[in-house]
């Protein structure tokens, strides 16, 4: 017998053999369970749910926790896909939708079947599916009177509709599309990576959104999917649930694949890669707002005055993954611009194409564009390469166009860092340090997780934990998309074990 084999069998006998015990011990298995009633038949339903709530969160902490990983479609191409996205199962039995990545925003919202004006295809040749809490028996309607409702009311991420006393929301984005709809909460079903061979079926009661309305281009059949996932800091987000709960570290990272296809990894959990650099978060913003410092063209600092990108009102830097472009205050869009054409090559025509600076070219781009840095706090710098910045626009007069990929807007504007920029790199989201990190990385392979990052947010006693092989703890390789025959006959042999 193979010895990884071997060792793997020891432990799935290993914990079968705690799960038998009677007496609860550091593992945390309990045999027998007594059972009685909790509370009077005619206590208030709303407080029966909120207890219920409570108790599955208590459940909860007794689960080992580990790494979730999300399979990742779409390209920032904006003549292709121009977003990316994954799927989510929700309710019991599970439905599948697929949801927009969305670092912008903090709400995970997909449709309801009792949308009217919602796409019922997609230009993504993507199945579009339509939430039914009817048809899942662990559904929850949240009402007004919610504890959870009240307090998000508070922060204007929720109102009371006081004729059907139900949560509601409507949301506005930057591009003027929005969504309304009402608050439930159900299951969120997910695997999760718990060491380098066990992959565990697992679920999560969460808060999410069910719209019953889209406006703007969210009702465009075009790139048409059935909602958005929210990764933003707000308590509600899905990131902020399983943290809270302890089910997952406090932190997420995803490497999206520009070339080809596209594609790419979304993991809650920590990316390791030793080229990383971070910068430290902007505290007290909603948005996922950098330290913007400088510019600079083929190592040249651009004169840029640094209040440009002074962190104000509606003014500053964000990351977000739901922007497919990116977005340049003009007081450093125009010298960006100015290097980046005084750098090129004779052979190179510049041009303006509907109001875009363009560049005609019959050769590669990396052999007459200029590399661009952005320059963070904390001595952190993004190198772009030209592709990086350029968008293809097709041809002209026998060569081919390139075009800006950052757009201008007005000093007292937002710099958005788009999926232009994010592809092609490791993009670590480090709630817990507050601090946001990257690499360049080819996101077509696999990738190095810490199963211990972020663990003492997590991890408390009576959990069946996994130990680390180091101080940083164990480190495995999360192969994307694929799991392993090996690990699908383990993890159905232990949980027939534990079932006995």
């Amino acid at each position: 017998m193979d010895g990884r084999v071997f060792y793997v069998m020891a432990a799935v006998v290993a914990l079968a053999a705690a799960a038998a015990s009677a007496s609860t011990d550091a593992v945390g298995f309990q045999r027998v369970l007594s059972l009685e009633r909790a509370f009077p038949v005619k206590e208030d339903l709303e407080v029966s749910k909120a207890r219920d709530r409570a108790r599955r969160g208590r459940m909860l902490q007794s689960y080992s926790g580990g790494i979730v990983d999300f399979t990742v479609d779409g390209t920032s191409d904006p003549y292709a896909v121009g977003l990316y996205y994954t799927k989510v199962r929700l309710g019991s039995p599970p439905q599948e939708f697929n949801v927009q990545i969305d670092t912008g925003s903090d709400i995970l919202w997909v449709t309801c079947s009792s949308c009217n004006d919602c796409p019922q295809n997609s230009g993504l040749s993507i199945p579009l599916n339509f939430f039914n809490g009817a048809s899942s028996s662990t559904f929850s309607p949240m009402s007004c009177s919610d504890s959870i409702c009240a307090s998000i009311v508070q922060t204007a991420s929720a109102e009371c509709n006081s004729g059907s006393n139900q949560c509601a929301y409507s949301f506005k984005y930057g591009d003027g599309s929005g969504t309304s709809g009402l608050y439930v909460s159900d299951m969120l079903y997910f695997d999760t990576v718990m060491d380098t061979s066990l992959i565990v079926n697992s679920s999560a009661p969460i808060v999410f959104g069910c719209s019953t309305s889209l406006f703007g281009d969210l009702t465009d059949s075009d790139r048409a999917v059935d909602g958005i996932f929210g990764f933003g800091q707000n308590g509600l987000s899905v990131i902020s649930q399983l943290s809270s709960s302890r089910i997952t570290p406090k932190v997420f990272s995803h490497c999206l694949k520009g070339e080809g296809s596209g594609g790419g990894i979304l993991v809650l959990g920590e990316i390791l890669d030793q080229r990383i650099v971070y910068t430290p978060l902007v505290p007290s913003q909603p948005h996922y707002n950098v330290h913007l410092q400088s510019i600079a063209v083929n190592g040249q600092l651009l004169p840029i005055d640094q209040g440009m990108f002074t962190t104000s009102g509606n003014r500053g830097t964000i990351i977000d993954s739901g922007t497919t472009l990116a977005y340049l205050v003009e007081g450093a869009y125009d010298p960006l611009v100015a290097a980046i054409t005084g750098s090129i090559s004779p052979s190179v025509r510049p041009i303006t194409s509907k109001g875009n600076q363009c560049y005609l070219l019959s050769t590669s781009l990396a052999e007459v564009f200029p590399e661009v840095a952005f320059n963070f706090a904390g001595g952190a710098s993004m190198v772009l390469r030209p592709i990086d910045y350029l968008v293809h626009m097709g041809f002209a007069d026998g060569a081919t166009m390139w075009c800006m990929g950052f757009l201008k807007v007005p000093n007292q504007g937002t710099t958005i860092l788009g999926d232009l920029v994010l592809k092609d790199k490791i993009f670590v989201y480090d709630l817990v340090h507050q601090r946001i990190g990257w690499a360049d990385y080819d996101c077509a392979l696999s990738v190095n997780v810490s199963i211990t990052s972020g663990k003492d947010e997590y991890v408390n006693a009576g959990q069946l934990s996994v130990s680390g092989s180091s101080s940083t703890g164990e480190i495995f390789r999360a192969m994307h998309r694929y799991y392993g025959a090996l690990v699908l006959v383990l993890h159905l042999l232990l949980l027939g074990i534990l079932s006995l």
